[in-house]
């Protein structure tokens, strides 16, 4: 498995329909990017300036928001990953 360094999180990201409702087949550039996904592991948090870890807010197998463009997509294993800053996590879906 994959371990994130530092305030990275790792995220499983949904696949996105192939088709719409009305059953149009959708073009792999129509189709818009992901912002959900669920958080598969997390890194340790950064180190402060008195030598603590900043604690990271979430966790793993949370449900996260996060902002469209960011972090880095990897496959690992046969499966898509996106990796990412824990700032780059707008919000945890409850």
């Amino acid at each position: 498995m994959l371990k994130p360094l530092g305030d990275r999180v790792i995220l499983e990201v949904a696949q996105e329909e192939e088709k719409t409702v009305g059953g149009i087949v959708l073009a792999s550039a129509a189709k818009e990017k992901p912002q959900t996904a669920k958080v598969v592991a997390v890194g340790e948090g950064n180190v402060l300036d008195n030598g603590e870890k900043s604690p990271m807010p979430v966790a793993v197998g949370d449900t996260v928001m996060f902002e469209k463009y960011s972090g880095t997509e990897v496959k690992y294993d046969g499966k898509e990953y996106l990796i990412l800053s824990a700032k780059d996590i707008m919000a945890i879906v409850e």
